[in-house]
């Protein structure tokens, strides 16, 4: 386990996962499953079922909405990495502008550009 930024460790099997799981849970089909969840929380407490109906229920949405946390989380943090790379990337171009040397900053800014690809 390690505790640096996300987007510092690189390509692992979490951040794939991670990827992965957002783009599931930013689908149309995921939308309907949790309207589905809600609707049987709705349903079980309508027709008056068993404690334990309701707390399975409840839990269920509970757990649902850890991961998304957690996953939310992770996705945000890649993305705030992502973008200050990016700005260390201009700031550095327009100082080597500013000096008029402008290989190396110019290459990392180009990359820069293209790094939604990457995260």
């Amino acid at each position: 386990m390690t505790l640096s930024h996300p987007a510092e460790r690189g390509p692992g099997g979490f951040a794939r996962l991670a990827e992965r799981a957002s783009n599931l849970t930013s689908s149309p089909a995921f939308y309907a499953v949790c309207v589905l969840l809600v609707a049987a929380f709705v349903a079980v407490h309508i027709a008056g079922l068993s404690s334990s109906w309701q707390l399975f229920v409840g839990d269920m949405m509970s757990a649902v909405t850890l991961l998304l946390l957690a996953l939310l989380k992770n996705a945000e943090r890649r993305a705030e990495h992502a973008i200050q790379r990016k700005l260390d990337a201009i700031a550095a171009a327009l100082l080597a502008e500013e000096e008029g040397s402008r290989g190396e900053a110019m290459r990392d800014l180009k990359h820069a550009i293209r790094m939604e690809d990457e995260v």
